[in-house]
C-alpha cells in the first residue's frame, strides 16, 4: 500500500505550481499581483452567445445527459466554420467531435491511440498536455524542436531513425503555447508528406487559430489537399470567444482518428451541458464582430507590452500570434534561471509571468507573458519592472 500509483509516479512536480502558489499567498496578504502567468481571457463572451445560454437553460427538456460527441448542430456549426475559415470540407458525423476544451481532447485521445510502449514525438518547450497526456497515457516521449527551421526537419529525421520502436505520432501546436511562433501553409505541406512517408499519425494543436496579427491568418493542416489521411486537429472556443471557462473544444480531421475519440468519451463523460452546446452553435454561426475585436485588442495588448516593457529595459521579440510573449530573460540576470526570476518579478515587482521552464527543459531562460491585463495594468506591470530591474543594476534609460 505504501508504493506510489503508476501514473502518478510518472508526472513530476508542476513546477508552474510553485509560482501560483506564491501568487495567490501574496494576493491573500493583500498585495496587488498584476497576473500575466496564466493564459485566462478578462474579456466576456458575446451578450448573444450568454442570452441563448440563457434562453435554453430554461428548457425542462434541457437539463438531462447531453451527446458526448457533440449534439448534431454544434457538430455542424463546427464544420461549417472551418468551410468558412480554412475551406475544408468536413463531415459532421465522422469528422467532427466536440471535446471538453481541447486540453480534455487532446488527453482522451491519448488514452485511444497510445499505451505503454509507444513513442510520441512532442515538442519542447510545449504546453504541458503535449507530452503529459501521453505520457498519463503511458507512452514516451522524444522531444523535438518548436522552431520551425531546418533543425526541426533534421530532429524528426533522426527521430524516426534512431528511436526504438519507432515514433507513431507527432504533436504541433502553430500559434505555439508557449512560444507563439507560427508557420505558413508550406511547412504544412511538406510535415504532411514527411507523416505518410513516415507513417506518423499529426495531431495538430490549433487552439489559437483567430489570434494572429499584423493582418496574417493563421493556416490549418487540414488545408494540405491528404491531410485527413494523416491528421487530426484540434480548436478551442476558450479564447477565440473568451469561453473559456465553459470548457469547450473540438476535434475535426480523420475519420479513424476521431472514431477512437468519440468511442474513449463514450466511456468517460456524456458531453458538456446541453445550454451550453446550444449556445456554442450561437457562437459559431452568429456575428463573428468578437472575433476581429478581441484579435485588435489583443495586438493592442501585444504592442503596448513590447513598447513599455523595452522602456523599462527588458526587450522582448513582438509575437506574430497567440495571448503571449514568449520573452528572454534580460541577458544580465539569465543566470537565475527562469524559476527564481519569475519569483523575484512576483515578490518585488508583484508581476507573475510563468517560468519557462515549466514547459519543458528548452524553455529554461525565458517566461511567459500572458496578455491578460488591461492597457494601463501593462503599462503599471512595466514600472514595477523597471523599478526591479534598477534595483538589480539594470539601467533601463540604456535599453
Amino acid at each position: 500500500m505504501s508504493e506510489e500509483f503508476y501514473r502518478i509516479k510518472r508526472l513530476p512536480p508542476y513546477v508552474i505550481a510553485e509560482v501560483n502558489g506564491m501568487r495567490a499567498a501574496a494576493r491573500a496578504a493583500g498585495q496587488d499581483i498584476i497576473d500575466l502567468g496564466m493564459g485566462n481571457p478578462d474579456l466576456p463572451p458575446p451578450q448573444h452567445v450568454i442570452d441563448k445560454l440563457c434562453e435554453v437553460a430554461q428548457k425542462p427538456s434541457a437539463h438531462g445527459y447531453s451527446a458526448s460527441s457533440g449534439i448534431p448542430g454544434v457538430r455542424k456549426a463546427q464544420a461549417n466554420y472551418y468551410a468558412r475559415r480554412f475551406g475544408v470540407e468536413l463531415d459532421p458525423e465522422s469528422e467532427v467531435v466536440m471535446t471538453m476544451g481541447s486540453k480534455e481532447g487532446l488527453a482522451s485521445l491519448a488514452t485511444a491511440i497510445t499505451g505503454p510502449g509507444d513513442v510520441v514525438l512532442a515538442p519542447n518547450p510545449s504546453y504541458p498536455i503535449h507530452t503529459f497526456g501521453f505520457i498519463i497515457a503511458g507512452a514516451t516521449i522524444r522531444s523535438v524542436p518548436t522552431t520551425p527551421d531546418e533543425n526541426y526537419w533534421r530532429a524528426l529525421d533522426r527521430a524516426m531513425a534512431f528511436t526504438v520502436p519507432r515514433p507513431s505520432i507527432l504533436i504541433v501546436n502553430y500559434p505555439s503555447n508557449p512560444t507563439a511562433e507560427t508557420v505558413d501553409l508550406a511547412f504544412y505541406e511538406r510535415l504532411v508528406a514527411w507523416a505518410k512517408e513516415n507513417k506518423v499519425w499529426v495531431l495538430s494543436d490549433l487552439a489559437y487559430s483567430e489570434l494572429y496579427y499584423d493582418g496574417k491568418p493563421t493556416p490549418s493542416i487540414l488545408q494540405v489537399p491528404g491531410a485527413k489521411d494523416v491528421a487530426v486537429e484540434f480548436t478551442s472556443m476558450s479564447k477565440t470567444f473568451s469561453m473559456a471557462g465553459w470548457r469547450v473544444g473540438f476535434a475535426v480531421g480523420n475519420q479513424r482518428l476521431i472514431a477512437a475519440l468519440k468511442r474513449v468519451k463514450s466511456y468517460l463523460d456524456y458531453g458538456a451541458f446541453t445550454p451550453i452546446q446550444a449556445a456554442t452553435v450561437a457562437a459559431l454561426n452568429g456575428p463573428q464582430d468578437i472575433v476581429d475585436a478581441n484579435r485588435a485588442l489583443y495586438q493592442k495588448r501585444r504592442d503596448v507590452l513590447i513598447e513599455s516593457f523595452g522602456r523599462a529595459g527588458w526587450d522582448i521579440p513582438a509575437p506574430a500570434a497567440s495571448m503571449f510573449a514568449w520573452a528572454p530573460l534580460p541577458p544580465a540576470l539569465k543566470e537565475m534561471g527562469s524559476l527564481e526570476f519569475a519569483k523575484q518579478l512576483l515578490t518585488h515587482a508583484e508581476v507573475a509571468v510563468a517560468p519557462g521552464v515549466g514547459y519543458g527543459e528548452e524553455g529554461e531562460g525565458f517566461v511567459r507573458i500572458a496578455l491578460v491585463e488591461n492597457e494601463q495594468r501593462l503599462r503599471q506591470a512595466a514600472r514595477n519592472v523597471r523599478r526591479y530591474l534598477q534595483s538589480m543594476g539594470i539601467n533601463a534609460s540604456a535599453a
